[in-house]
Order: C-alpha cells, then sequence, then structure tokens
C-alpha cells in the first residue's frame, strides 16, 4: 500500500512557499505528516503519515521516514537513511543535568533505523553530540543514549541499550539485549554476545559474552569477512593469547607481545587501544583462546 495518496503527495508547509520548494525538489509528505517549515529537506525526502519534524532538523536526499517517527531537536538525518515507524531521533536525553541546550543528533547516510529505536541528543557537559556514522543497522527497540559515537557499518540487535558516552569502533556487532555501561568503549571489529552486561572497554576484534561479560576469544569470523589474510589473522590470535594468558602478570606479557608482534597493524591496533585513557578499565579473559575457532 503506497504512503502517500495520489491526491496528496505533498502537502503545503506554509504560506511562505516551503510548499512549493518542496514540490520542485521532489519532496513528498503526507497530508498527515507535521513538519516544521524551517525543517530542511533535501531532494526526494519522503515522510511518511504522522511523522513529526521539527524546525532544527535537517534531512539529506532521499531519506525516508515510513511513519509515526519524531525527529526533533538539532538532527541531521543523512542521506538515503531509512527511519522506520515510531524511531524518535533526537529527543531530550535522560539525563537530569540536561537543560534544554542546544546539542546535537547525527545519523549518518544508508542507515536503517528500524521499529522503537530511540536515539537521543547530546548533553552540554559530555561530547555535545550524539553520532551514528554511516551503513549502520540499528535494529527494533534498541536505545542509543547521550553522547554516544557509534562508527560506520555498526549492526546492533533487538533490545540491546548503551548508556551515555559509550563509544563503538567501525563493524562491530552488538548482540540482542546486551546491556553497554555508560563511559565503555568497544574497539573496531569486536562483537557483543547477546544478553551480556558489558561493564568494561573491549578490545578491537574482541568477542565478549556472558553477564557479567568476559573476554572469550577473538571475532575471527568478523576479520575474515572484513577481508584480513590468515597470516595476520594468525598473528593477532598470538597475540591475543599472550597478552590475555591465565599466567605471569598482564603489563609483562603485553610488553612482550608489543615486541614480538607490535608491528603489525591490526596488533598495533588493539594495543593503542589497550594504551588509550579510560574510564571503565579492560575487560579482561578468563580463559583467552580456549573457545576460539581455529581461522582457517
Amino acid at each position: 500500500m503506497d504512503a502517500f495518496p495520489a491526491h496528496a503527495a505533498v502537502v503545503d508547509l506554509a504560506a511562505s512557499g516551503a510548499g512549493q520548494r518542496a514540490r520542485t525538489r521532489g519532496v513528498r509528505i503526507h497530508p498527515m505528516a507535521v513538519v516544521d517549515p524551517a525543517a530542511r529537506l533535501g531532494l526526494n525526502v519522503e515522510i511518511g503519515p504522522f511523522c513529526t519534524v521539527g524546525p532544527d532538523v535537517e534531512i539529506e536526499d532521499g531519506a525516508r521516514l515510513i511513519s509515526h517517527a519524531v525527529i526533533d531537536g538539532h538532527t541531521r538525518i543523512g542521506a538515503d537513511a531509512v527511519i522506520y515507524p515510531f524511531v524518535t531521533i533526537g529527543m531530550a536525553p535522560q539525563d537530569f543535568k540536561y537543560r534544554d541546550e542546544p546539542t546535537r543528533t547525527e545519523v549518518g547516510a544508508r542507515c536503517q533505523i528500524r521499529e522503537h529505536v530511540t536515539i537521543h541528543r547530546g548533553t552540554a557537559h559530555g561530547r555535545g553530540i550524539t553520532r551514528v556514522g554511516t551503513d549502520c543497522m540499528l535494529m527494533g527497540t534498541s536505545h542509543v543514549a547521550h553522547d554516544c559515537t557509534l562508527g560506520n557499518g555498526v549492526v546492533v540487535a533487538n533490545n540491546a541499550v548503551m548508556g551515555g558516552h559509550v563509544s563503538i569502533g567501525d563493524f562491530a556487532v552488538i548482540g540482542g539485549a546486551a546491556a553497554i555501561h555508560q563511559n565503555v568503549r568497544i574497539g573496531r571489529g569486536a562483537m557483543i554476545g547477546g544478553v551480556s552486561g558489558v561493564e568494561a572497554d573491549v578490545i578491537p576484534f574482541g568477542t565478549v559474552l556472558g553477564n557479567r561479560a568476559r573476554l572469550a576469544s577473538l571475532n575471527v569470523i568478523g576479520l575474515r569477512r572484513r577481508g584480513f589474510g590468515r597470516e595476520q589473522v594468525a598473528r593477532l590470535r598470538a597475540a591475543f593469547k599472550l597478552m590475555f594468558a591465565a599466567e605471569g602478570v598482564m603489563a609483562e606479557r603485553v610488553a612482550e607481545a608489543r615486541a614480538l608482534y607490535g608491528q603489525d597493524s591490526l596488533v598495533a591496533e588493539v594495543l593503542a587501544f589497550m594504551d588509550a585513557p579510560s574510564k571503565r578499565g579492560l575487560i579482561r579473559a578468563q580463559a583467552a583462546g580456549a573457545a576460539e575457532p581455529d581461522p582457517a
């Protein structure tokens, strides 16, 4: 069923001529949508029934709001993004310290934001912006809190939630019903198992599982999908086993791994992540590599 009746492909936004500008740009707005005349709409934007778009919103070329979506605050929706029913983006954060400051929200190009997802704007005492990168998939009922930053190609499964100030690297996968503590950093290509409670940082390419989550292995499948070769994965695996072995002092094991494998780009990325300042510390392994698949 077409969400845009033939007799009402575009409605007038205001007597000032905003409706005419919309027509010339190929914008389609359902007559039951409420779009502020000050909103900035790109070419071929579609806004379905019962959507609400605020005055400080920018929606880039080809983006679609299917129905019942609310886009508010100083918010930018990237080109060709698809916003599904009952999504809210750019609403005020769930933070008692927030005092209606003009903070921002950004959703990158080609993202798919599925039903009932909530993405809250940043705060003045945080980054001032909540940002979702390009080509992300946020599945139903997931929540991105204030001041979070998601990289490109991130997948967040159903019912997963994150506290404020979480940072997630490119191509990470967050399993269903996972809960991520505020200020946690999740490295590039990491995988968070379903129903995991993540209280500390997750190294790039690591896999964590459980409540509370522990480092279980490397995300070897993800590495292979990203095109990394067998030898490079093997070096990362060896460094991982050395750094997170049960015996000895971790600082000494990390120093040894740095000396042996630090010239490898993947190992160097993990080491840089571990060296960076952290508010939550690092998730450790109980038995590193015990359940890790062979990177064949």
